[in-house]
């Protein structure tokens, strides 16, 4: 399908984490107008949740040299000092395991648990390690002789029955969206056969093409999303679409505001997003600098919008907000993810002048990781036994 010009630039537009910023401030403005459906906002306790991101940080990092907000954290740094020593070239291996290993992190439900050794892990950390594993096992490629990559006839083999395996999936130990999961895997090794920016049909392509287009090695943190939106915006299922285009993690809300085709739309993008902070560190191992790395949103997933909520920032505005069982689309959690990458940047201004540190010093991506993430876990764990404050019905391609 033809798409015109207005169209073209609708959609360059909401692939920008200027449009995440822009749109989520849209609805931002409309609930400090108490104009909000769902959610109001209470400004007056921002600091309240700085303190609470402000006391974590410092607990898990007293000399404040906070990484990336990445995906490799969650592997445990034992787990990964073994890998590498098994890597030839570890900076295009590590990019494989990062893409195939955030994009099944969506949320796995409260009861799965994965067993490595003398560890059971849940959540974000279990999915990681169990990632690891099947990587490690060559699940994800199709060459015997070299398993600790990532390619696309590889990924072309992935079936609800070879994830449930890899992951320890059984009635007893149930994990939510097993069957997103494995049909995002081959999409996205549909997607490393038919785009350009992944040379060679590996994610570590992305070595090459960004490599080609860096100004002296230097390659911006928003250049590296744009990469991941245009090579793998098929990979998503039940979108949005204009023009033929599949807008990806984009959802209708009210409040949007915007003109012409984006009209009415907040994009949010998380999964890229967090995928391009977990590139950052393999990039730049394999010779790339990273730039202008606040470009890029907070993300809008439970742990950065519980931290809201349990600490006031944000109230419900009804008992169906915290009662019912809600879609990634439902207008509550659009919502609810839109004012969280907005108040995010101001939780973010607001531990920085706790800490007396300047943008430069501690981006948006070091307080996530330090961080309003773990600040959110800790809560939910005291408050809820570590469940999300709103019941959200997955299908392990959103959160």
């Amino acid at each position: 399908m033809d798409a015109s010009p207005e169209e073209r630039a609708a959609i360059t537009y909401l692939r920008s984490p200027l449009a995440v910023r822009a749109r989520c401030e849209n609805v931002l403005a409309c609930g400090l107008e108490g104009g909000l459906e769902h959610f109001s906002v209470d400004l007056a306790m921002i600091g309240a949740a700085a303190d609470v991101v402000v006391e974590v940080t410092r607990a898990a990092y007293p000399s404040l040299q906070i990484p990336v907000h990445g995906r490799l954290n969650h592997f445990g740094a034992a787990r990964v000092a073994a890998l590498r020593a098994n890597l030839r070239e570890p900076a295009r291996a590590l990019i494989d395991l990062v893409v195939v290993s955030v994009l099944v992190d969506a949320g796995a439900g409260d009861a799965w648990r994965f067993r490595d050794g003398d560890d059971t892990l849940a959540r974000s950390e279990g999915l990681a390690v169990a990632s690891l594993r099947a990587f490690e096992a060559g699940l994800f490629s199709s060459d015997r002789r070299e398993p600790l990559r990532v390619d696309a006839a590889g990924l072309a083999s992935i079936d609800d029955e070879r994830i449930a395996t890899a992951f320890q999936v059984s009635g007893d130990n149930p994990l939510v969206g097993v069957a997103g999961r494995a049909e995002l895997l081959r999409k996205l090794g549909a997607a490393l056969r038919e785009s350009s920016w992944f040379p060679g049909g590996r994610p570590a392509g992305l070595i090459d093409s960004l490599g080609s287009l860096s100004q002296g090695g230097n390659v911006a943190a928003a250049e590296i999303l744009g990469a991941l939106l245009d090579g793998l915006g098929e990979i998503w299922p039940g979108r949005i679409v204009r023009a033929g285009v599949n807008l990806g993690d984009v959802w209708p809300h009210p409040a949007a505001g915007g003109e012409g085709p984006s009209t009415g739309l907040v994009p949010f993008h998380k999964l890229s997003q967090w995928l391009a902070y977990s590139l950052f560190e393999p990039l730049e191992e394999a010779g790339l600098r990273v730039t202008q790395p606040g470009a890029l949103t907070g993300l809008p997933e439970y742990r950065n919008g519980g931290l809201l909520l349990d600490t006031g920032v944000l109230a419900p505005r009804g008992e169906h907000v915290l009662r019912d069982l809600h879609k990634p689309g439902d207008e509550v959690i659009v919502e609810w993810r839109a004012l969280t990458v907005a108040l995010l940047d101001r939780v973010a201004d607001a531990v920085r002048e706790r800490l007396g540190k300047t943008a430069a010093e501690l981006p948006l991506a070091r307080i996530l990781e330090g961080g309003t993430w773990a600040a959110g876990r800790k809560l939910a764990a005291e408050r809820r036994g570590g469940q999300p404050p709103l019941r959200i019905d997955s299908d392990g391609t959103v959160f």
